[in-house]
């Protein structure tokens, strides 16, 4: 399965940790890439282009302007919309569904998400009923959708890699 994530209204000055860590989440999890909106911030994609690098795998990060013409280009190119947002149909109920698609464009919000966002998207799924984070949604979405497979995740070209230890860090420089 194909997902990509965007990231609605991102704000350097408040939003700058969160973007970042939503594209962390996406990359680790599995997602070819994350587009964003809002203020473009050069720097976050310098730092997101830099793990890549270092960490390995295909995996982009890009500004675009309007989140609807993101939103018309996937959905031409065959994406279903789904947007995460603790007032959609629950997960669990959905999922089934959504797995048999085979591109994903996943929307994830910062700021109040405009009400136009809820019509576009052809699933409003809630990952839960209470305010929430949009990275820990993003991250429960991606490792339902993509079964667990973020602990078989294979980073080509990766300079460093986690062994996993009981105790302590260990980190193998491949390159």
């Amino acid at each position: 399965m194909e997902v990509v994530v965007l990231r609605l209204s991102h704000r350097p000055g408040r939003d700058k940790r969160i973007t970042t860590h939503v594209c962390l989440v996406a990359r680790a999890f599995g997602a070819e890439g994350v587009i964003y909106t809002g203020i473009k911030d050069e720097e976050m994609e310098k730092t997101l282009r830099k793990v890549a690098n270092t960490w390995g795998g295909p995996f982009f990060v890009r500004y675009e302007k309007s989140w609807k013409n993101v939103v018309k280009e996937f959905k031409s190119n065959g994406f279903k919309i789904v947007h995460l947002t603790m007032y959609g149909l629950n997960l669990p109920t959905v999922l089934p569904k959504l797995k048999k698609f085979k591109k994903v464009l996943t929307i994830v919000g910062s700021e109040k998400v405009p009400k136009e966002v809820y019509e576009y998207a052809d699933f409003n799924v809630a990952i839960g009923n209470q305010p929430h984070s949009e990275v820990a949604a993003l991250a429960i979405f991606l490792d339902r959708m993509l079964d667990s497979k973020v602990f078989d995740n294979k980073f080509e070209d990766a300079k460093l890699k986690v062994i996993p230890t009981p105790k302590g860090k260990k980190i193998l420089r491949v390159k």
